[in-house]
This record gives structure tokens, sequence and C-alpha cells, in this order.
């Protein structure tokens, strides 16, 4: 009945359905997508044209605004509604040109007295009040802030916008500029003037409320980014009224809210870590300062810092660099009320709250460079954000920073301290020696029953806690009020050295130019116990071994500063004018620390694993070697004891070295001054000694491989030796060295070198390449050796200081004594003191290479008038070979003038580079050849003048009886013979001092006695009758003696002269028949300075 459609068509159908249905919808779409383009299109239409209306409006309104007038006020209200509607189609780019005109006019309207035209006028009408002060509050926070985030001060446009938007601020959260509200000054003021200043206190917590709403909406984010931009370079950006209307803006809530913590701690936070922001107030806008001393924000900022939570809330949330900035601004505060708040708030308000931000920011120095670091000027590499904008004003923090140690706060910081030290009632005592027996049980005991702890007694006694009447005793004792309050203050200076440590210098120089801190500080530090409180402070170091006490601290401020006072000090300051410090003061100093450094550590009294990084042993043993090393170059010492310590026991302290205890060997490595001399240079050959032994490199390893031979043209000493044995091994070196020597003919010189050839060899060398016609070294004017600063026309120059360093090794290494007095200064590079930077003034060794020089620098140190005038530069003149040449002690020097600020500076430049930077290429290979044998850790045992004792011998006269005892006799001579008792009593009777000397340098090439005596000379000093052959010499025989006996028949030898073997340590002496002849040609022969030749 019905036909079947056939599949293919109901699908076909179906599709084209589908499609018919996608089509309208798609069509639906489109309009309804045309309709809201067009809605959209229209809107858009519509808010141009109204957008356009607006601001046709506004703009007629304002037409007569220029840039710095207008020309009539207009009626509140249309402002206040034609403002309104500006705010709603307000773009900030594209209307910033009208935003500032009616910034311009409001703040015009607010001199009107007529609540009509002063646009604060709205605020009167209740229609209108709530409205107008959500409204201004937009306009402020939206409007001008917004824009005041974004202008830059450094551009004269912007620093007109910024001075408009800051001056709309103040104008409108401070009633001041309403005229409206202001007191009636004319007599026929109305009843309505009257009822507007009575509304006045209502304004006011109007602006307190506009305050209230900037605040919250991140005002003080806002004046922190602008007073960054302003304030975050070298040359400030922001002008006086600027400056001063951002100031005043920033306080304002703090004085509405009374100075509520939370405030306080945003305005800490964001505005008085500014750079230099303080110091930019003083100079820019005094009255601002006024403000904040009437307002007493040093003391409120300070008490609220007090406490440690509010310390960790304000520093966690400033980076370092701002906590910097926030130190620096409090300390400029306080130096502004040094004389008025600052004496009543110094300790313990300021000093805790200084030192607490100190170490806080200690705690993000780094020790060294790495790439989770950054630089700092002040800080040094530290673990922290940066901000470039703080880089450059750097230098305002710097100057902020030094007013903690100008004269005028450290006067009132220590104000009671030249009381406390002068004190007639306390009676300071000199530090004894025989004491230490006594304490020392006393400390032994103490630290084997746990001793009590001072520093709670102490802080207990600052806090109030267990008081009573405490009777006055004639000595002060560690822990007393006084004792705490002074450590405490010298504690924030400690801990400003410390963490501001690129400008540590400057603090050091600061503290010790104060008038006369550091002579009241040691003073009372005399008034703590007998012996300066010696035995106090080993007591506290018992239940304190890290020094970490404010009772140490003190001590440790004192140590730096003496340190850098001492290698300030000049010879004329500290032995001729000893003021404030006489000689007596320094001996006492020396006598204290080297009691309280050897009783320390010798009882384990610091903990000897971390002693390098322990800041109280740091500090004093720096000190000590200081006063040791000056004592060493020009004794004030007069009592030995004080060095060598009376109760040591020599022997004891050997035995415990021996035995290989920590503590004996802690000291011999810092302090090798309380072992006598003599037993240092033994302890000194016992190391050569040992060393020898472990290498095979004794006499009796002579054949060994150890053993080097070299041959020796006797008119190429030099050259010879340089060529065969610079480039040998420095172990070969230290082993047995044969010399062959061939003649002027060119032939081997007959002989094995049993020392004594070898020793030849070495006087040679040495004699002719410090003979200053080589050029490699000069002599001062007291005929003292150093590198010549032109030896670099010299040939390979360097290595041959090289090598000349390694030969005098190598005497020194073989117990050889060669005549060669070095320069001072030269000495202590040669010893490594020089690197130790902390302690070495190239000043205090000038006069080692040139007084005059020494002269002039000082000169300049103390002239008292204009140093400027005297026409010098950071930079140096020398004649080199006929041409002159300027080397600059700093970089740009000779443009920089020579000022009394920067003579001090010139005075080191000066001497430094005379005595290191033009010879340090010298220096350093001349000290590389002689470490290269000689172990820098054995140097150490020596003092300047030790080691040249070491070089050259004793200074001490000749001792004949010493000599006698061990001198050998040859050629039938023995010491019973009549010339031998001649020779010795000519040589005691008849010589004087320099002519013993004379004679000791004929016979043995130098003219000062072994340092162990003449039992260590090698080879032994011998005396041979010249009359016998040295074929038929067999010593000191009976056939020796008989045919001595025939050669006495002989004629008498009268033109013979005595003659000496230097290399043998020979006298070779005639047989004379008369002692006057012996006297003669013996005091001819030591006169001439000759040897072999004589003969």
């Amino acid at each position: 009945m019905f036909n079947k459609v056939p599949e293919s068509s109901k699908g076909s159908f179906l599709e084209q359905t589908k499609a018919a249905r996608e089509e309208r919808a798609l069509e639906k779409k489109r309009e309804t997508a045309a309709t809201c383009i067009q809605a959209h299109v229209r809107g858009w239409l519509d808010r141009v044209r109204f957008s356009k209306k607006i601001l046709e409006q506004f703009d007629e309104l304002f037409a007569d605004i220029g840039d710095d007038k207008v020309a009539s006020l207009k009626p509140a209200l249309l402002v206040y509604r034609t403002t309104l509607k500006f705010l709603l189609v307000w773009k900030k780019e594209r209307d910033k040109i009208r935003f500032e005109k009616l910034c311009r006019y409001l703040i015009f309207s607010l001199e009107s007295d007529s609540a009509r035209f002063s646009y604060v006028g709205v605020v009167l009408s209740k229609e209108h009040a709530k409205a107008w002060i959500a409204h201004i509050k937009t306009l402020l926070a939206s409007g001008c802030c917004e824009y005041l985030s974004k202008l830059r001060p450094e551009l004269s446009a912007d620093a007109r916008s910024s001075l408009l938007m800051l001056h709309t601020l103040v104008s409108f959260t401070s009633t001041a500029s309403w005229v409206l509200f202001q007191t009636p000054s004319s007599i026929g003021a109305t009843a309505t003037n009257a009822a507007m200043v009575a509304l006045r206190p209502g304004m006011n917590q109007l602006c307190a409320n506009i305050m209230g709403h900037l605040f919250a909406n991140g005002f003080y984010a806002t004046l922190k980014g602008f007073l960054l931009r302003g304030l975050g370079r070298s040359k400030v950006n922001l002008r006086h009224v600027t400056l001063s209307a951002a100031f005043t803006l920033a306080m304002r809530p703090l004085i509405s809210a009374n100075f509520s913590d939370k405030l306080l701690t945003e305005f800490l936070i964001h505005i008085l870590c500014m750079p230099g922001l303080v110091l930019h107030l003083q100079n820019l806008s005094p009255e601002c300062v006024t403000t904040m001393t009437s307002h007493g924000l040093l003391v409120k900022s300070l008490n609220l810092l007090s406490v440690e939570q509010n310390m960790k809330i304000i520093f966690n949330v400033l980076e370092v660099n701002y906590a910097l900035c926030l130190l620096a601004n409090l300390i400029h505060m306080a130096y502004i009320e040094r004389e008025t708040t600052l004496p009543e708030i110094y300790f313990p308000t300021f000093t805790f709250v200084i030192t607490s931000l100190l170490d806080s920011c200690r705690q993000y120095v780094a020790g060294k460079f790495s790439n989770w670091v950054h630089w700092n000027p002040v800080l040094g590499w530290f673990c922290g954000g940066t901000d470039m904008d703080l880089h450059d004003a750097m230098v305002h923090i710097k100057a902020q920073l030094y007013l903690l140690w100008s004269g005028p706060m450290v006067s009132v910081m220590f104000r009671d301290l030249p009381a406390l030290a002068m004190d007639e009632d306390v009676v300071p005592s000199p530090v004894s020696s025989s004491q230490t027996v006594n304490d020392q049980q006393t400390l032994t005991t103490a630290v084997a029953s746990g001793a009590g702890n001072f520093f709670r007694r102490a802080l207990e006694r600052t806090t109030g806690q267990g008081k009573g009447i405490v009777t006055r005793t004639p000595l002060r004792k560690l822990g007393a009020p006084e004792v705490t309050k002074v450590a405490f203050l010298c504690g924030l200076y400690q801990t400003a050295l410390t963490t501001l440590a690129q400008i540590r210098l400057d603090i050091l120089t600061g503290l010790c130019y104060q008038e006369r801190l550091l002579y009241h500080l040691w003073c009372f530090l005399c008034t703590l116990g007998q012996g300066c409180g010696l035995k106090a402070f080993l007591d506290h170091l018992v239940v304190n071994t890290k020094g970490t006490a404010p009772e140490f601290q003190m001590l440790i401020l004192f140590c730096d500063c003496m340190t850098h006072y001492v290698t300030i000090l000049d010879d004329l300051e500290m032995y001729e004018h000893q003021k404030p410090f006489r000689l007596e003061d320094f001996a006492n100093m020396c006598s204290f620390f080297n009691q309280f450094l050897y009783k320390g550590v010798l009882m384990n009294l610091f903990d000897l694993k971390t002693l390098n990084d322990n800041a109280l042993f740091k500090s004093t043993h720096t000190l000590l070697m200081v006063l040791y090393r000056r004592d060493c170059r020009r004794t004030y010492v007069s009592d030995s004891s004080i060095w060598l310590l009376k109760d040591m026991r020599v022997s004891t302290f050997m035995n415990d070295l021996e035995r290989g205890k920590k503590a004996t060997q802690i000291l011999l490595q810092k302090m090798p001054h309380i072992i006598p001399h003599v037993e240092r240079v033994q302890l000194f050959r016992k190391y050569v000694n040992n060393e020898k032994m472990v290498y095979g490199l004794t006499e009796s390893a002579c054949a060994s491989p150890h053993s080097t031979l070299i041959t020796v043209h006797r008119t190429r000493i030099v050259e010879d030796g340089y060529r065969q044995l610079a480039l040998l091994p420095s172990q070969a070196l230290k082993g047995v060295v044969r010399v062959k020597f061939i003649n002027e003919q060119g032939l081997d010189e007959a002989g094995i070198d049993q020392d004594g050839v070898f020793k030849e060899f070495l006087e040679e060398t040495i004699k002719r390449v410090f003979n200053p016609s080589l050029n490699l070294f000069r002599v001062t004017s007291e005929e003292r050796l150093y590198p010549s600063p032109t030896s670099y026309l010299q040939d390979n120059h360097l290595q041959l200081f090289d090598f000349v360093g390694r030969m005098l090794g190598k005497a020194v290494y073989e117990g050889i004594v060669v005549d060669v007095p070095f320069a001072s200064f030269f000495l202590s590079q040669l010893l490594g003191t020089h690197n130790q930077a902390l302690y070495y003034s190239s000043i205090d060794e000038l006069p080692s290479l040139d007084r005059e020089l020494c002269k002039s620098l000082t000169f300049i140190k103390h002239h008292e008038g204009d140093v400027s005038e005297l026409d010098l530069t950071f930079s140096v003149d020398e004649d080199c070979m006929g041409q002159i040449v300027t080397h600059e002690l700093v970089p740009g020097g000779k443009a920089i003038l020579v000022t009394n600020e920067n003579k001090i500076n010139y005075i080191h430049l000066m001497a430094h580079f005379r005595m290191h930077t033009q010879i340090k290429d010298q220096t350093a290979a001349f000290i590389r050849g002689f470490r290269s044998i000689i172990n820098p850790d054995w140097l150490a045992l020596f003092s300047t003048p030790e080691l040249q004792r070491l070089i050259s011998g004793d200074n001490a006269p000749l001792d004949l009886r010493d000599l006698r005892k061990h001198t050998q006799y040859y050629g039938g001579f023995h010491d019973s013979h009549r010339v031998i008792s001649w020779l010795w009593d000519i040589l005691e009777k008849d010589f004087t001092d320099e002519e013993r000397s004379l004679f000791l340098k004929f016979v043995t090439s130098c003219s000062k006695p072994p340092l162990l005596g003449f039992a260590h000379l090698e080879p032994p000093f011998s005396i041979r009758c010249v009359e016998v052959g040295d074929d038929e010499d067999t010593g000191d025989t009976i056939g020796s003696v008989i045919r001595g006996f025939f050669t006495i028949r002989k004629k008498d030898p009268q033109h013979r002269l005595p003659t000496s073997s230097t290399c043998f340590n020979l006298l070779k002496l005639p047989n004379y028949q008369r002692k006057s002849t012996l006297r003669e040609k013996l005091r001819y022969a030591v006169s001439s300075h000759t040897g072999f030749e004589l003969s």
C-alpha cells in the first residue's frame, strides 16, 4: 500500500534539514552580533560624546587657569559637580594637564574665606557632605597619589608636577591652609566667621579621616617610591619645597594617630629608611628637623625598636640596604639632638638599639664572594637583595654613619669615662709578673670546679637585681654597674667595626683621634684590679672561653683601636712628646697582654681548636705583636722580664714542646718572644738538622745523589754559580754542594772541598752580588742594603734576585754567618710582617730606608698650617737615567692635591711606594728564593733584628775566652806557645772593641760572632804557624810542637804579615820574636780589610 522510501533519500533529507537549521541559527547569531556591535558602537559613540561634552564643560570652566595663576573663582558647587563628572571620564595619561589645572584651582580656592567659593565649603552642605568626602578621598588617593607614584623628580616637568601633587595632598590633609575656617583677624568679622572657626575641630577630624584613608591605600609606599627616586642618588633631585612637603605628609598620620606603634612601624619601614633622609632634611628643610625634634621622633622610634619583637619585625621587612639607611638616619637624628635628648637616652636605649641593628646587619655579611652575595661599599659582600637606587646614595649614608664616631658623638657616649678613669679613689697598679703563680693555681681550681657566671652577676647588677649597699673599694670589679655600662658602650663600637667592614679603618681613625678616649679607656682598664685587672679577666675567661661577653668587647675595642693608634704613631709622638701615653704605659700594656695571652693559652682558657677565629685572642695578640715589633725596632721596655716572663721555666716549656703539647706549640707559633733568643736559635738549628736527617742531607751522605759538584772559574764566580745552581731543586741545594775552582790560568785548583771551599764560594758570591756597583742592591745612609728600584737595567734581574735569595738561604741553612747588613724594612718583608696589614705601618719602617724623607713626611703630618700651600700631589717624580718619570700613588694622583684632610693618607702611600711598590717584584723574587731554602714557619721564631743576627751573627762583643776555648792549633803552635799567649794578650788588652771586630772579620769574613758561640763555628777557628809547610803539618802533636820549637831559632819574620783563609776560618801567623812586632803587624793586617794577598 505504501511505497518504501529508499534509505539514501531519507539520509539526504535529514542532512538538508540539519543544514537549513544550522543556517538559520547562524543567521540569528549574525543578527545578534550585529546588534551587539551596533549597541557597543553606539554606546562608545555616546560615551565619546559624553566624555567630550564633559571635557568641554571642564575646559570651559577652567579656561582661565594657567600654569601659575587662577583668574577668578567659581562657585564651589559648580566646580564640585563638574569635577565629579570629570572624574567619571578621567584617563590618567590623556587628562594629566586637566588634572593639574584642577589641582591648581582647588588649592587656590582654599584661600577664599567664602563658603560659596572655597572648595571645602561643599562639605558644609548636608546634601553633599558625605559624597564630597568620598570624592576628595578618591581625588587624592586615585589621582594625586597615582600620578606621584610614576613621576620622576629628575625631569623638570615631572618635578613641577610632583610639587603640585604634593601641594594638593598637603592642602587637603590639614586645615592650616583652609582660610574659611581660620580665626578672623579683623574687628568687623561676622558671626558666620566665628561659626566657621567653631567647626575647625570637626574639620581637623575630617583631615585625619582623609589621612587614614590614604594610609590604608598605600600612601606610605607611594611616598617611599617617590622619595627613593629623589634621594637615591649622589646628587639630590628634590628641591626644598618638595622635600618639605613630602616629609610633612609623612608625619601627619603619625601626629594624628599620636604615634601609635602600628603607624610608627610603617613610618620606620617606608620613610625613615630612605637614604640620607635626615641629612637632606637638615640641609634643605631645617624646619622639618625642628618638627622631628619637637615631636620626639627619635625617642619614640628608639623606644619602639628597643622591644625585641618590634626590632625583628622591622628588620625582617626591610632589606639589609634599607636597614642600613634606617640605622644611618637614627644616628644622624641622635647627632642633631646630642646636646638635648641624647645625654638622657644614650644608655641603655640608644646603645642597645644601634647595637642590635648593627648586629642584625652583620648576620647577612658574607665572608667571601659567591653567586649568592652582592657588594655593598659599607658592608662588603652580603647575602641579600640589591637595589641600584641605593648605590649612588651610599656616599650620603656613609656621611651619616661617620657621625657615630665623630668627636661630639663620642664625647656624649663616653661622657662618664674621664671621671671613672681619673677617679682619685681608684689607684691603678702595674702588672707584676711575680703574682702569676698564685693566679695560675686559682684559675686551675676555677676551671676544674666550674666557676660562677660573672656575666650573669654583671647583668643582675645592671638591671637592679640583688641591690644592696655596696661598700666602695679601692679597685673596681668586672660586673660593677659602671664597668658594665662602659663595656656595652664599647660593644656598640666593636659591633660597628665588625659589621661596617669596608670603613673599618675610618672608624678606627675616628676613635683614635678623639680627645684622649683611648687613654681614658686604658686608665679605666687599670682600675679593674691588680695588674690592670689581669686576674679578673682570666677568671672571666674561665666561664666565657669564646670571649663574647661585653667586658671582653671592651678589651677587644681597646686592642683594635690601640693597634691602629700605634701604627700611625711616629717616633716623635711616641718617644719624644709622650702624650697622652707615656712609655711606661706602653710597657704596662706589653706586660698585661703578654701574661694574659700566655696564661690564657697555657691553661686552655681559650678554645684552642677555634683560636684563629677567636676575636678576643686575635685582637689582643695583634696589639701585643705591634708593641713587640715597635720595641724591637726602638726599645721602650726597660725590663726584659716583661717579654720573657720570669715565672716561665724554659726547660719545662721546651720539654712540653718536645712532647707535642698543643698549648706550647701554639705559644711558640704565636708568641715566640717569650722564649729566650738562644733557645730559639737552638730550636732553629734543630729544625734544620732534623730536615737534613729526614732527607739524607748530612755529611755522611756526601756520596749520595744529594751531593752536588760544581765547577767555578775564579773570574766568573757569580756567573758560573748562577748557571749551575739557579735551576737546582731546593732539596738538592739544601744538601752537600762541592765546589772545584779553576784558577786564572784555567787550571784546576788542587784540594778537595771540605766545607771550606764552598764557604769561600758562598762568601765571594754574596760579597759580589750585594755590591751596590752591580745595581742589584743599594745602600741607605746607614750602609744598609735593600733591592735597587732600577735593577731592571740588569738582564734577568728577577732570576738573579731569586738566586741571591737562595744563596743567602743556604748560608743561613748551613749556619754560615755573612756580613750582609739589611735595611730593617726589607727584613720585615722577608719575615712576611708587611703582609699583616692590620698591624704593619710603612711610615714606622721608613727611617730604615730614608731618614730625610721620614723627616719631611713627619713635618707634613704635624704641619699646623694649610698643607695645600705646599703644592704637593699624590705622585712621585723619579730621576731614572736622566729622565724624570712620574709615578701616581693613586689613580689620577697627579691631579689630586694634598690637603689637611688627606695628608695622613698621602704620608702612608708615599712610604708604602718607596718601600714596597717600587721594589715589589725584586723583593718577591728574593723572598721566593730565600724561602725555598728556609721554611717560613722557622723564620717566624725571630723578630727583624733577630733575623739580622741569624744572618750576620751576634751583636755582642767578641768573647775572647770562648774563642780561645774553641781554637785549634797547627804547625807547632799550642795554647801555651809564647806567640799564642802574646796574641790573646794583645787582643784582650791592646785592641779596642772595633779592632777585635775587625780581627774576627779578618779570620772568618764576618765581624760578628756566631749566635750560639764559637763552639758552633764551622769550620772551627784555627791558628797555623806559617814556617811549617802544609804538607808537613800534622796538627797539634809532639812532633809538630818540636818542629815549632826549632822554628823559633830561625830568623825573625818581621817583614811578614799575618794572613787568613776565611773559607777555613784559619789564621796564618808567623812565628814572631817580639810581642810588639806581632801587635804592629796584626793591627795593620786586620785594618787593611784583606786576607790572602797580604802573604
